[in-house]
Parts: structure tokens; C-alpha cells; sequence
């Protein structure tokens, strides 16, 4: 008998058991929801036919009361809106555990793409030196954020994991039993979170998950790979943003830095501590037991009994650790040796450190604190007189003779002694969980070599000039991108620069923002930019001998440089470095690609392998011809001049603002971050974070920033009589087809009868239909260079999967539309107004749902 498809299992596996599930979860008593769970159902089917046949929102819902709620009035409607919210969001996590629990019969974690596909094809192929060179050199590094994207509270995060394992054992009775605790736990969080709160969060997933699904696979590469020869240097790591990411977020202290740090260094050695106790129920041997005691004892007193102190360093327990490993080989025949080998590796890893925190701050604030600097140093440095009305070359020759010192205590302003003992706090960092627990400080919105070297200054001015740190510029718009290579080149040639350069081993890192590209230029042109502007810095980085390394920072969709990752990365060519993989994974992103161990472990080795097919396996690397990259610039270029004319239209802000759910973005209780980064009452789209710019038009289920501008592009040339050119490309260039292929993503999870209403609005009508028209023709010729009948046919159980998802949250999505609709009435008609606050939590309440089903949308 042949083994199922992947549709197959998927329909097994996933959505019969959430029938089943999702039936008993109906029926369960829960207080005050009376018959909820049976009204539910008639309401979506209600829904699926009101579309069908062009009724809005509006008119679903009261088709919907006046069949099913005898004599209801507004507060009756109102209260069964909020019970259905309810069903639905825990709808979601059902839907959502179910999934997780099969994860392994939907993905092979031994088949393409994971460590052990790499190792063999290496070994059949007589390349397996070839993979230790190219692993000694290569890492991936993971960067979790703070982004506002995941609304799950802790409770119900453990709910998850309890009801994904009890689905995987197949306990009905347990499944039952949490189901009725997720029906009575509470999914909103009451008061906004802190930063540190975020950062308690995140490390939740370091413990839980990251410890040893990326412990594992060093103990396979190590054993597998590298047999008895060293691992000279781990092929992971992780970076941590929550406390250390000041960009746009007034709470981030830096007391709540130094607290971050401390924790996660605790819990670094909370898990050590864990798996030292397990050692030593087996390492019971002679002259090893009092060893392993003597560890376990000491890890406690620091986690558990001191203020900050540690009891035994890194570099200590390392050494016993050896110690026993060596005694174990030499007198008791290598027992239990392999466990301890998995812990050393785990030390090598994590370190002290667990996760590195980023410091990050915005280039406009930088302008506004040296601006500080140089007025209270310009009383007794007159090398600074005039610094301001100084062209920039002259600027950056005043910086190199700057020989005077600060301390964050002389200044006044509180931004300006925020950001310096921000830098300051790098080093007490470093002094209690080691170089690698604070190492790097990004510049976001970086626009000039100026923006590195004064905060290179600011670091010579504190007298911590020769600290172990990378700066680290990120380019976001399409202009900054253009200009990077010339901005670092000005970086390179400059003797101050030179020097730090040279101290950090001539290593660059380069940060590039896809979620702020695709906000400014549309979809093709950002990922055509970030394409061209890591070519033109690895061009610049190897003439003047710089080994440059390429941090992503990526969302969830496909907007915000989301999708098919892995298969970006494999898409890259020879002209584009690869010593690392970096990139953020943020908000859902993390618990729905991450939150498990399996789950982690395939996702991490697919990055590891694209990572390998670049470097080991592709001897002929394909490159973009002459021809095929004037033909992407030229598709890039007209995809930007129609965003851009969208952009322009004078209802684009207007729209967001009136008709999608934008302001309530920043009245959730989900992160500690504001929605933009200036505090202005009027909306400034420069200032819009990407998040909420991004998850509007998720909510709106028209997700225009995964594809706006495709359809013109492909269009033009169709029109043109030069079809068969762009085929011609998709059918030879991985990049161009993964790009596309993610743009189908975008595509499959919009759903435009939801708001087909707004285009008979006087005022929304005509853009409503620019945007949907737009939808059409890009869905059109993308099912033409595929071949596809269907969008993501090739990805038959995601599609499922987005259609199931979509199912579910559509009454929460009608209820959402309902309540925008009421809200613009109220607003209008000036009646009723003690409702608006009413229907307002409807919208936020519903926020929540929406988000979490999508998985990927922000």
C-alpha cells in the first residue's frame, strides 16, 4: 500500500480530528454561554451563504439575529457578538494544537532540507570535509522580538502545550478536561505588558523549546559530522531583543535592560542546573558522583541563593565538565558519556548568556543626543565650534579628534542619558554574563556613515571605546538600500572605523529591514532592493577585505519578508555572502514556526541547510544573467510606480484610518511598544510602524502589501507581448519563483466579499475597487506563470490549512466588519453615541482572533 499524501494526512491528521474536537468543545457547559456553541454554527453557515451571495457584514448578522434570536434587541446582539468572539479564539487554539500535535506526519524531519539529508548527500557525494570546512565558518542566528504580534497569555500558552501532547497520545479524556479549562481560562490581558514582561515571555520559548531542540542538533553535528574532531565554534545561536530594543518604545529602561540580562542568564543556568540533576542519577560512579554533587550545588547557590552572584564561571564549569567527561571515557568504559557530551554542548551554545541582547535605537534619536553631546562639549572642546553647520565629510574628520569624555550624569535631557547609559549598561552586561550576553548595537533608519561613526564617538566619549561590540547599521527604505554600499565604503576607508573593524576581527554585520522596505517601495521593489544591496555590499566588503554578514529582519507574512524563508536563502547566488543566516523571528512567527520542539528543530534546519546547499553543494551556483536582472529591475521599478501611486491617492491614509482597523492596534493590551513612533495625534504614515500597517490590511483580509504592483508588472509585459520573458525567468530563477510563490500566500489569505460592501461608499467606493481590481489581475497572472488551477496548489495541505483557518475566523472577521460599520454610523449620525465604546472593544476584542488564526499575519 502506498504511503498518503501530504492531503491526505493533513485531512486526517488535522481536520477530522478537529471536527471531532471542536464537536465536544461545542457542547461543554460553560457559565453565562448559555447555547453559544450551537448557535456558532448556524451563524458561520450563515456567513459562507451570505457572502455567496454578496450580502454584507451587516446584513448577515441581522439575518442572523432576526432567524435565531427572538425579539433581540441591540444589547441582545451586542452580548452574543462577545460570546462568539469567545468560541472563536479558543476555536483557534484547538485548531492550533491540533496542528502542532502533527507536525511530524505532515513535515519529514529526516527529508529535505534537515541535517541529515545534508550529512548523507555529503557522504555519498565525497564532500563530507567540504561540510566540516564550510560548518567551522557558518552560523545561523536567530533573533527573537518583541513585536506586539502574539496574544496568547502564559495560562493558555500552557494550555496549548498540554492539549497538543494530549492530542498526540490520543487521551480524550485529558483533551476533554482542557478543553473545559481553556472554555473558563481568560484569553485578554487586563493591563498592557512591560517590557520585561515581554522578555519573561520570550524566554519561556528559550527554556522550553530552543534549549534542546538547538541543543540536539549541535549533539547530531557534533557526533554526525564532526565524529571526534572539535566543533570549533557552535552553528547556532540566538539574540534577544525584549529590554534591549529602544527604537520607538519609551519604556524600555535601562534598568529593564540590566533586568532582561539577569534573566536570562538565571535561566540559562536554571536549565543547566536541571539537566545536572538528571546526570546525576546516572553518573553514579566513583570519583564522579562528588564531582557532578559539587556542580549541582554550586549552579544552585547561584541560581537559587545569590543577588547577581555566580558561584561557579563559565570557564570553570566547562573545565569539570571535561573533567568528567574524561574520567567517564577513561574508567567506566564511556557510560552515559554521550549525555554529558549533549551538556557540554549546551554550555558551548548558551554560555552565560543564553540569548545575546541587541541594543537598538532610531538614527533620529542618535541626531538629537550628539546634538546634545556637542553643545555641552563645545564649552571646552573648540574643535566642535560650528559642528553643526559642517558638511558631512567635515563632521566625520571633526569626530576622529575628539579627544574629551562624557558621563551620562552631565546631561539633563532624559532621551539623551537614556541612550548613554544604554551603552554604558553594554559593559556591565558583559562583565556578568560574558562578551557574547551584549555584543551589538543597531542603528534602525540609518542613512549615512555619519549615523555609525557618532555613535562610535559616543562610545569613545564614555571611555568605552574598546569594548567587544558591533555597530550594526540597518537600511529600511528603498532609497537607504540603493545607498548602503557607498555608505559603508565611506566606513571602510575612514581610520577611526578601520581600527574597530580591525578589533572585531574585519567582521561587519549589515542589518536590512524588509517590513519598512516593503511599507516604502511595494513588494517587488523591497525584495529587489534588499537582493541588489546585499550584492553591492558583498562586492564592496571583499574589495576592502571585510567579511560581511547579512542580518534580516523579517515578520511574519510574506509582506514583511515572511513565506518560504529557507528557499530564499537557497536562492541566493555567489554573489551574495554567506557566512551567516540572521534574521528576527518575531511575534506569532515564533510560536507558530518555533513553538514546539519538533516544529523548532525543522525550521532551524531548513535555515542550517540553505545555508549548506549555498556553500557545499551548489559548485555551479546560478547567477541572474544580464538580461534576467534588467528584466527583475525593470518588473521592480513599474511594481514601485504603481505602489507608489497607491500611496499617493489622496483616500490611502484616509482608508486605513476610516475603514480598517489601524487605530486599534495600539489600544490592545498586547505589547509594550506604541503603534508609531512619534507621539503626533495625526497619522504620519513615515512614523507608522510596519505591524500595524501590515495587519490592517490582514485584518481587512485584502492583504495589499504581499502584492500590490505584481499584477501591473506581470501585466505590462503580457500587454507588451513579452510573456514568455517573465516565464521564462520564473521557470529558471528560484528567487523570482519564491517571490511569487509567496506572493500566492498573500493572495490566499485575503477574501474580498468580506468588505465588497465598502464599494458602493461614496467616499472608500472607487479605491475599494482599485485595490480589488488590482487582486484580480495579480491572481490571474500568477495562476498563468505557474500553471496552477489553484493558488499554492503546489502546497495542497497549507492551502487546506489557510482555508480551515479562514473558516473559522470568519464570523469573528463579519462580526469585526459589523462593528467598523456601527462605529462610522455612530460617528456620522451623532446617535447612539453610548455605544461606541461598545462596539470599539468589539473591534479590539476581535483583533485578537484574527491574528492568532492567521499565524504569520504581522
Amino acid at each position: 500500500m502506498y504511503p498518503a499524501t501530504r492531503i491526505e494526512r493533513f485531512n486526517e491528521q488535522v481536520q477530522l480530528k478537529y471536527q471531532l474536537f471542536n464537536s465536544i468543545f461545542m457542547t461543554l457547559p460553560f457559565q453565562a454561554i448559555d447555547n453559544t456553541g450551537s448557535l456558532l454554527p448556524l451563524f458561520s453557515e450563515l456567513c459562507d451563504e451570505g457572502y455567496r451571495n454578496n450580502k454584507s457584514p451587516e446584513q448577515i448578522f441581522n439575518d442572523f439575529a432576526d432567524k435565531y434570536l427572538t425579539d433581540a434587541n441591540e444589547d441582545d446582539k451586542i452580548s452574543m457578538m462577545f460570546r462568539f468572539i469567545q468560541y472563536v479564539e479558543r476555536q483557534i487554539v484547538l485548531f492550533d494544537a491540533i496542528e502542532d500535535a502533527a507536525f511530524t506526519s505532515l513535515n519529514s524531519l529526516e527529508g529535505n532540507g534537515s541535517l541529515r539529508y545534508s550529512r548523507d548527500k555529503a557522504e555519498s557525494s565525497g564532500e563530507m570535509d567540504k561540510l566540516r570546512e564550510f560548518l567551522e565558518d557558518f552560523q545561523v542566528r536567530a533573533v527573537l522580538t518583541a513585536h506586539p504580534t502574539q496574544f496568547y497569555p502564559g495560562s493558555v500558552l500552557g494550555i496549548i502545550t498540554d492539549l497538543t501532547k494530549a492530542i498526540k497520545d490520543n487521551n480524550l479524556a485529558e483533551v476533554k478536561n482542557l478543553l473545559s479549562q481553556l472554555g473558563k481560562t481568560p484569553f485578554i490581558k487586563k493591563e498592557k505588558p512591560t517590557p520585561y514582561d515581554e522578555a519573561v515571555s520570550l524566554i519561556w520559548y528559550l527554556e522550553n523549546v530552543f534549549y534542546d531542540a538547538a541543543g540536539d542538533m549541535s549533539s547530531y553535528i557534533q557526533d554526525a559530522i564532526f565524529k571526534e574532531g572539535a566543533l570549533k565554534h557552535p552553528v547556532l545561536a540566538f539574540g534577544f531583543w525584549p529590554g534591549g530594543d529602544r527604537d520607538g518604545n519609551p519604556f524600555v529602561t535601562t534598568e529593564i535592560t540590566l533586568k532582561v540580562a539577569d534573566r536570562l542568564r538565571t535561566s540559562i543556568l536554571k536549565c543547566y542546573y536541571k539537566d545536572i540533576r538528571n546526570l546525576k542519577r546516572k553518573l553514579t560512579f566513583i570519583g564522579v558522583a562528588e564531582k557532578v554533587t559539587a556542580i549541582e550545588e554550586r549552579l544552585y547557590r547561584s541560581v537559587f541563593y545569590s543577588e547577581g552572584e555566580i558561584y561557579i564561571s563559565l570557564d570553570e564549569l566547562k573545565n569539570e565538565l571535561s573533567v568528567i567527561r574524561d574520567l567517564i571515557v577513561k574508567e567506566h568504559q564511556a557510560l552515559y558519556s554521550d549525555e554529558i557530551d549533549a551538556l557540554i554542548n549546551k554550555v558551548n551554545l548558551f554560555g552565560y548568556h543564553f540569548a545575546s541582547l541587541d541594543i537598538r535605537q532610531n538614527s533620529k534619536i542618535h541626531d538629537k543626543v550628539f546634538a546634545d553631546v556637542v553643545e555641552h562639549l563645545a564649552k571646552k572642546d573648540k574643535v566642535l565650534d560650528g559642528y553643526e553647520n559642517l558638511e558631512e565629510a567635515e563632521k566625520i574628520k571633526v569626530l576622529s579628534r575628539l579627544k574629551s569624555k562624557i558621563d551620562p550624569s552631565d546631561f539633563e535631557d532624559e532621551e539623551t542619558k537614556k541612550t548613554l547609559e544604554s551603552i554604558m549598561a553594554i559593559k556591565t552586561i558583559q562583565d556578568n554574563n560574558g562578551e557574547q550576553g551584549c555584543n551589538r548595537y543597531i542603528i534602525s533608519n540609518n542613512e549615512s556613515a555619519l549615523n555609525v561613526l557618532e555613535l562610535l564617538a559616543m562610545f569613545r566619549l564614555l571611555g568605552v571605546d574598546s569594548l567587544p561590540v558591533d555597530i550594526v547599521p540597518l537600511f529600511e527604505t528603498v532609497d537607504d538600500l540603493e545607498d548602503a554600499h557607498a555608505i559603508m565604503e565611506l566606513l571602510y576607508i575612514n581610520e577611526v572605523y578601520a581600527k574597530h573593524l580591525k578589533a572585531r576581527n574585519n567582521k561587519q554585520t549589515i542589518m536590512l529591514g524588509f517590513s519598512d522596505g516593503t511599507k516604502d517601495g511595494g513588494y517587488l521593489m523591497a525584495n529587489w532592493s534588499i537582493y541588489t544591496a546585499k550584492e553591492n555590499l558583498t562586492r564592496m566588503a571583499r574589495e576592502y577585505d571585510v567579511k560581511v554578514v547579512f542580518f534580516d529582519g523579517r515578520g511574519g507574512p510574506p509582506a514583511r519578508g515572511g513565506g518560504k524563508t529557507h528557499k530564499y536563502y537557497a536562492s541566493q547566488g555567489a554573489t551574495i555572502e554567506n557566512n551567516e543566516i540572521q534574521i528576527t523571528i518575531q511575534g506569532q512567527t515564533i510560536s507558530s514556526n518555533f513553538g514546539t520542539l519538533d516544529s523548532c528543530r525543522f525550521n532551524l534546519e531548513n535555515l542550517l541547510s540553505a545555508g549548506i546547499t549555498n556553500g557545499v553543494f551548489n559548485n555551479e551556483k546560478k547567477q541572474f544573467t544580464q538580461e534576467q536582472r534588467e528584466l527583475m529591475s525593470d518588473l521592480s521599478k513599474l511594481g514601485y510606480e504603481k505602489y507608489v501611486a497607491f500611496k499617493k491617492h489622496p483616500k490611502f491614509l484616509p482608508y486605513l484610518e476610516q475603514m480598517s482597523t489601524l487605530n486599534y492596534y495600539a489600544k490592545t493590551n498586547i505589547g509594550s511598544r506604541p503603534s508609531k513612533r512619534s507621539k503626533s495625534a495625526t497619522l504620519d504614515f513615515s512614523e507608522l510602524r510596519a505591524i500595524p500597517f501590515v495587519g490592517s490590511w490582514s485584518q481587512l483580509k485584502q492583504n495589499v502589501p504581499g502584492f500590490f504592483g505584481v499584477g501591473y508588472a506581470l501585466g505590462q509585459y503580457e500587454k507588451n507581448g513579452k510573456w514568455e520573458e517573465v516565464q521564462a525567468l520564473y521557470d529558471k530563477s528560484l528567487f523570482f519563483r519564491t517571490l511569487l510563490e509567496n506572493s500566492m500566500m498573500s493572495l490566499s489569505k485575503s477574501f474580498f466579499p468580506l468588505t465588497a460592501y465598502m464599494k458602493n461608499d461614496d467616499e472608500f467606493g472607487e479605491f475599494w475597487e482599485i485595490i480589488y481590481n488590482e487582486f484580480l489581475e495579480t491572481k490571474r497572472l500568477l495562476l498563468k506563470i505557474s500553471g496552477y488551477d489553484e493558488l499554492m496548489e503546489n502546497y495542497p495541505d497549507g492551502k487546506a490549512s489557510i482555508k480551515l483557518r479562514e473558516h473559522i475566523v470568519l464570523p469573528l472577521l463579519t462580526i469585526q466588519q459589523y462593528a467598523l460599520n456601527m462605529i462610522r454610523q455612530i460617528k456620522h449620525d451623532g446617535k447612539d453615541a453610548s455605544k461606541l465604546e461598545v462596539y470599539e472593544k468589539i473591534v479590539t476584542r476581535s483583533l485578537f482572533g484574527n491574528i492568532n488564526a492567521s499565524r504569520n499575519s504581522a
